[in-house]
């Protein structure tokens, strides 16, 4: 059992596992205190892509579906919204994946950072918007629908480029870049 226990902690890489734990701290409890849309996004999607470079992919993936669910109990989302929350989750793990993606298949760093980020932001947005407008259609009033579809369409865009470049300057400041 010792050994166990030796072998386990041989293979923990400390500094990873506490800039896990501290970036998806600040993003599960950041909907509780900060109400603003346009400040919040922007912070998730950056901690989101800064999860990305420093952690890798895995962890920023099983980030990327838990701030939705906490801005929706927090109250940053309106309930309304509720059934938009799965939808939400994918629209940030697709982001994350094609900035991944683009990234690792870029020959420049800085470009193919870029690529990735507005790449990324415009599949969000064209996945959230089309996803969102469908349901909203459906399962609530017109009235409602068309406050619900400003929500989902151009803030999505620029709170995931405005993520990118926190991120950005967090990733220079870090020497990541």
């Amino acid at each position: 059992m010792q050994y166990i226990k030796e072998q386990t902690l041989e293979n923990v890489n400390v500094k990873s596992l506490t800039t896990f734990l501290g970036l998806s701290a600040i993003a599960l409890g950041l909907p509780f205190y900060v109400h603003l849309p346009l400040l919040t996004g922007p912070i998730i999607n950056a901690i989101l892509i800064l999860l990305l470079f420093l952690v890798g992919i895995r962890s920023a993936l099983v980030v990327a579906l838990i701030p939705s669910l906490m801005a929706l109990s927090g109250g940053l989302l309106p309930a309304i919204l509720a059934p938009a929350v799965p939808f939400i989750m994918v629209s940030n793990v697709i982001f994350i994946v094609i900035i991944d993606r683009v990234y690792n298949y870029a020959k420049n760093q800085n470009q193919g950072y870029w690529s990735g980020v507005v790449v990324g932001a415009l599949v969000k947005f064209i996945f959230l918007f089309s996803s969102v407008s469908l349901i909203s259609k459906l399962l609530i009033k017109q009235e409602l629908a068309a406050k619900v579809m400003q929500m989902m369409s151009w803030p999505q865009f620029l709170t995931a480029v405005l993520g990118g470049v926190i991120a950005w300057v967090v990733l220079k400041w870090l020497k990541r870049m």
